[in-house]
């Protein structure tokens, strides 16, 4: 089966460089509706069995917003285990102030994860974060097991990095080492036994169309 991740559209706490985490709500840009009618078309004649998503307002929409483009029939499954990293008080917080603040915190959550420790913000640690995530997965790959069975799943840029990063077998230091993901990106992993995971598309992006900066990936 192949398991097509997507970062949700840019936000407006994107846009203004602001921590949003898993409780932060910052609404989708007007022009994150274009980026996302681009993807739709790509993905256009993909055959999906099933859509979940993440259930802060910025990634449902995204996923809402992908089944309507596309004009298909399939379950939309909201589901707590795909929301963003739980970044305590640095939610809302803009990354300058973040980083006066907590300078080698932030420089580890970007990083160097096996040096991340939230606990002065009562944030959420990477090994928490992924274990939900990969139970999630367990599940999907139990449920949809066919070799043409595809599920798109719409999270959040942080977390699917991470848990994308995790299934491919990284260490927990070096999940960063290709950088983040831009929003309204697409990544492919393909699994036939449900524990291995290969790579056909990373961070996708040549659909949008323009070129794409070190902001797009904030």
């Amino acid at each position: 089966m192949q398991l097509y991740f997507v970062r949700h559209g840019k936000t407006e706490w994107n846009l203004e460089g602001r921590y949003q985490g898993c409780h932060g709500n910052s609404p989708l840009l007007p022009e994150s509706y274009e980026d996302i009618k681009r993807l739709s078309l790509f993905l256009k004649d993909t055959k999906f069995v099933a859509f979940y998503a993440s259930p802060l307002e910025r990634a449902l929409q995204t996923a809402l917003k992908i089944k309507e483009n596309m004009n298909i029939d399939v379950p939309v499954i909201a589901d707590n285990r795909l929301r963003e990293f739980d970044l305590g008080e640095l939610e809302g917080m803009k990354f300058s102030e973040a980083e006066r603040l907590y300078p080698d915190q932030i420089k580890a959550f970007r990083h160097e994860p096996d040096l991340y420790d939230p606990r002065k913000f009562h944030g959420e640690s990477f090994s928490h974060m992924i274990k939900r995530g990969k139970l999630l997965i367990d599940e999907i790959t139990s449920k949809y097991s066919g070799n043409n069975d595809k599920v798109l799943l719409v999270s959040h840029g942080a977390a699917l990095c991470a848990l994308i990063r995790s299934l491919e077998g990284y260490r927990l230091a070096d999940l960063r080492k290709r950088g983040g993901l831009i929003n309204t990106s697409l990544t492919i992993l393909e699994t036939k036994d449900s524990i291995n995971f290969n790579e056909l598309r990373w961070n996708e992006t040549s659909y949008l169309g323009r070129k794409i900066t070190s902001r797009d990936s904030i």
